[in-house]
């Protein structure tokens, strides 16, 4: 059983995520691992694991650390799977307001 939070995201130059910021949750400690660079594919295989969860995680600029948001879940799309938060029909649906790495190069 491995639990995940997604703190944020890569897109293509057409802004359609392509990978996610995983971070593996120590429950025991209640931690987390520097963020790992996942594919679509792989964050879905991951998820699709029933044992496995994920939640978001967002930064609260005004308390200056990480919280815990939604909870994630795979979604079957018109071509593809792709994770999602709850699906309420808010802006977070499809995690596209955490927080964009694309200045990252892992």
């Amino acid at each position: 059983m491995a639990s995940y939070r997604i703190s944020g995201v890569w897109k293509d130059d057409n802004e359609v995520i392509t990978h996610y910021g995983f971070h593996t949750r120590n429950i025991k400690e209640n931690t987390a691992d520097k963020v790992e660079k996942v594919t679509k594919v792989e964050a879905v295989r991951r998820l699709e694991i029933s044992s496995n969860s994920a939640t978001t995680w967002v930064w609260n600029y005004k308390l200056s650390k990480w919280t815990v948001g939604e909870n994630v879940e795979v979604v079957d799309g018109s071509n593809e799977k792709y994770l999602r938060s709850n699906p309420d029909k808010k802006e977070t649906n499809n995690l596209g307001h955490l927080i964009d790495y694309d200045w990252i190069k892992p």
